[in-house]
C-alpha cells in the first residue's frame, strides 16, 4: 500500500488568491472590456460557475484585481521607504520611486492599473475602486515622506510619466523626445 497523503482541498480564500493572481494576467493582456470570466476560471483551473462563487460577477472580480494590485503598491513603497538614505522628504520619495519603479518592470501590474484607469472613465465601481486605491496611496506617501504638496504632487506625476514610458516602450526609441521625457528616470 502506498503512503499517500490525504489531499488537502484549497479554501474558498486560497482560490480566491490564485484566481486574482491569475486574473492579473488576464486582465492585464486584454483589459476589462476585452477578458471574459471564462478566460479567468480556464486560467485559474476552475470552471467559470466557480468563478462566480467567488466574486459574484466580473465588475467585483476586476475591482478586487485593482485593489490587490493597490496593496502591492503600497508594499513596495513601505520597502522603499524603509530603505530610505535618510528620513528627508527628498530621500524617502526617492527611495519609494525606485522601489515602484522596479515594481512596474512586472508589466502585468503596471497594464492593469492603466487598463483600470481607462476602465474608470465609464464604469463607477472601478472609478471608486481607482480613487480609493490612489486616496490610500497619496495619504500614505504624503506621511511616510513628510513631503509638501508640490513634492507628492511631482511623486506621481513621475510616476504616471513611468507608466507612459514602459507602455510605449521608449527605452527602445532613441530620439530627442525619448532622451526629454527619460532624462532623470530611472528603469527596470
Amino acid at each position: 500500500m502506498k503512503n499517500e497523503r490525504p489531499r488537502q482541498l484549497s479554501t474558498a480564500e486560497e482560490r480566491r488568491e490564485t484566481v486574482l493572481r491569475t486574473a492579473i494576467g488576464a486582465f492585464a493582456s486584454r483589459g476589462y472590456f476585452g477578458t471574459t470570466t471564462t478566460e479567468v476560471g480556464k486560467a485559474a483551473g476552475i470552471s467559470q460557475a466557480y468563478v462566480y462563487r467567488l466574486f459574484p460577477n466580473k465588475e467585483s472580480l476586476f475591482v478586487a484585481v485593482v485593489e490587490h494590485c493597490f496593496t502591492r503598491v503600497r508594499a513596495s513603497l513601505e520597502e522603499g521607504a524603509a530603505q530610505a538614505a535618510s528620513s528627508a522628504p527628498e530621500a524617502v520619495l526617492h527611495a519609494m520611486g525606485d522601489a515602484y519603479a522596479k515594481l512596474i518592470s512586472d508589466n502585468d501590474l503596471m497594464l492593469v492599473q492603466l487598463h483600470a484607469q481607462a476602465a474608470a472613465v465609464s464604469e463607477p465601481a472601478i472609478r471608486d475602486a481607482v480613487r480609493a486605491g490612489y486616496a490610500r496611496t497619496v495619504e500614505y506617501v504624503r506621511g511616510a515622506s513628510g513631503g509638501d504638496e508640490r513634492q507628492i504632487q511631482e511623486f506621481f506625476a513621475t510616476g504616471m510619466l513611468c507608466h507612459l514610458l514602459v507602455s510605449m516602450g521608449a527605452e527602445e526609441v532613441d530620439a530627442p523626445w525619448t532622451r526629454t521625457l527619460s532624462a532623470g528616470i530611472t528603469h527596470y
